[in-house]
Parts: structure tokens; sequence; C-alpha cells
């Protein structure tokens, strides 16, 4: 009887079914942990108090399984982009995943973008690029879960297009699915019951069901992986290194053509061709950003990749994939960025005629598109 009971707990941190038997698997806590009030798994207890992370094995049919879901209830779904990786936390086939539900287009992390940015051209920018990927949502939002900025009008739209209806948040890894949810928990006066979080994917394992004043419920879904995004391809130190906790400093290199801008050693930004202008790079504030002339880049990166060009760091740089070649030509049609997938992005005024070359990971997505700021 006392083991039908425990199969039927979850972890109030990430979801997942608990057991007593096995460190080794997913959902374990020591049988004494099953007498407190709120029950977590040894995971994520480590995460909350240590601040580790053991990775779990969760592949997308897991995934997908939840999220086909979505399309069969009647919902309002809040979808989660992280404003600094857009990119790379776009969350590609999502109307075929929820049917006929409306949509809140939510960005993240809005406390991370430069102080003077005008916020409404942001979400003007939301809307568009939204447009573009077959996504017209309901409404568009700015907040940061971590400092608690639009969460009042966030909890206000929800409370709109809800009538009565379930909530679902969804969103890939990474951009601040459940410390949104836990700011909301928060707001609701639920705050004895938190939502693991911590900057690695993977932190929730199932769906996590809140129950609602009304009967029914507030869903925090998985992160689904793009595993396009650099941070999948790194150490927890590295990529501790490579995402912003404070508000990013633009760094402006005024490039000469036949220069090179080495982004740490995660990326290399070859301007090939083209008059002096200058490249805005957006990227965490601590991240390295070594100059050199492009006919020494190459041997620049042999001698120095993983010492002075890190993260990644030694023995890290000789596992990271080998580097890749993205060749873009930049016509004078207004500022561009060029995006890096869980790196950040280089922005040109685009006032005229660059032919620019990205060195990034096999596998990380780079692309260009109209600048953000």
């Amino acid at each position: 009887m006392e083991e039908q009971s425990l199969m039927e707990q979850h972890c109030a941190g990430c979801g997942i079914l608990l057991q007593t038997e096995d460190k080794a698997k997913p959902g374990y806590t020591p049988k004494s942990a099953l007498e407190r009030e709120v029950v977590i798994c040894q995971r994520c207890f480590r995460i909350k108090h240590y601040n580790e992370v053991a990775p779990v094995a969760m592949d997308d049919d897991d995934f997908l399984r939840i999220l086909n879901g979505i399309g069969a209830t009647d919902s309002v779904v809040v979808m989660v982009v992280d404003l600094f990786d857009f990119n790379g936390s776009w969350l590609r086939g999502l109307p075929r995943f929820v049917g006929n539900n409306p949509i809140l287009l939510v960005g993240n992390k809005v406390d991370l973008l430069p102080k003077n940015i005008n916020l409404n051209r942001v979400r003007n920018w939301l809307q568009h690029e939204a447009k573009e990927r077959g996504l017209r949502p309901a409404d568009v939002l700015l907040v940061s879960a971590q400092k608690g900025i639009g969460i009042e009008e966030l909890l206000a739209k929800i409370g709109q297009l809800r009538k009565g209806r379930d909530v679902y948040i969804v969103g890939v890894t990474n951009v601040g699915k459940s410390t949104l949810m836990n700011r909301i928990l928060h707001d609701y006066g639920a705050a004895d019951m938190e939502i693991t979080t911590s900057p690695f994917p993977g932190t929730t394992l199932d769906k996590i069901e809140i129950p609602l004043e009304d009967g029914r419920s507030l869903y925090d879904t998985p992160g689904i992986i793009n595993r396009d995004q650099i941070g999948h391809m790194v150490t927890p130190k590295d990529l501790r290194q490579l995402t912003p906790t404070s508000r990013i400093n633009p760094k402006v290199y005024q490039l000469d053509s036949g220069q090179t801008l080495f982004l740490a050693g995660m990326a290399r930004i070859d301007f090939v061709r083209g008059e002096h202008q200058p490249f805005v790079v957006y990227v965490a504030n601590n991240l390295y950003i070594h100059r050199t002339k492009l006919a020494n880049a190459d041997e620049v990166f042999a001698k120095h990749h993983g010492e002075l060009l890190a993260p990644p760091h030694n023995e890290e740089a000789q596992q990271l994939p080998p580097m890749v070649r993205h060749s873009f030509k930049i016509d004078p049609q207004g500022p561009t960025d060029l995006v890096i997938s869980g790196l950040g992005w280089v922005s040109l005024q685009g006032k005229s005629p660059a032919y620019v070359d990205v060195h990034a990971p096999k596998g990380v997505s780079v692309g260009m598109r109209k600048a953000l700021i």
C-alpha cells in the first residue's frame, strides 16, 4: 500500500514520478524524504541547494507526447521565448500542437536588453518575427521572470484570454519558464510550491499541474530541446559563462575589411569585404572578444583555442564539433543582425554592402535577421 502511494507521487520541483529504489534513475528520493509535506526528488534537491544538476534521459518523443495532448484541450497557451536568444528559443511547429487554442507570446529576460532600448519597438519586432514564422499570437508581452517585470500585465492578459480555461506554459529549454511559473505562484500566494529552476537544459521532467481557484489548472511543461543552440555543446561551467545574467553592454568594434573577431573560442566573425564600419556585439558581458587580422585567424585559433580563446576550456575545446563557415552578404537595407543561436548576435548598420563569414560549431544555427535593436 505504501509503495502504491509512492507511485502516485510526483516531484513538486520537476514533475517526475518519484521512486526510492535506484539513485541513478530520474525521480529518486530517499524514503525519509517522503515524510515531508512537499516532496522533491534528489536531483531537484541538489539543483536547489547546491546548484548541481545531473543529466537525465528524456528524448524528443517524450516532449512531443506532452505537447501533442495540448491540442485536444480547451486552453490558453503561453509560449515563452528568450529575448536574448529569440532564434534559438523559437518553438518550431507550435500551431500544429495547440490546435485552435489562443497563443500568448511572451518575450522573457527583457532585463537583459540594453538600457535605452525602445520596448514598443521590441514588441513590434516580436510580432513581425512571429508572423514571419506562421504564428499569429493573440498578444505579445515583454517580461522578466527573474526581476518580476511585466508579470502583473501578463496575469491580467491571461485572465482576459482564459475565460475558465486551463493554461499551458510552453517553450524550449532555458527560456525561463519555470522561473516565470515560480513568479506567478508567488503572485497567486502559493509560494510554498516552487518549481525547480536552473540554468541547465531539461530541468522540468514532466508536466506540472497547479490547481486554480475555479477548478481549472495552470501547467508547466518540459522545455523542448532545440539542438542547434550552442549551450547544448558545452559543459555546465562554460554554459554559465555564455549565459547573460545582467543587462547586456553592447561592444562596438570599428572594423576594416580583412579583420576578424573571435567571440571567446565559440565563434568567429570574419569581415571579408566591405567599407570600414562598426560591428556591434551583443553577448554576455564577461565573454572575452579578441580582434585580429583575418589572414592570421586560422593560426590564432589553432594556437589559442581553449586557453586565450575560452570558453570552451582546454579539454572541452577538443570535444567541441568542428567549426563550420556561414557566408552572408549584408545589403544596404537597414540594420541587420547576424545571430549565433545560444551565444548572441552581431549587428551591422547596413548602410553599405558587407560580406561577412560567421564560423560556429557544426550543428549550431547561424542566421541573418532584421535588427532587434
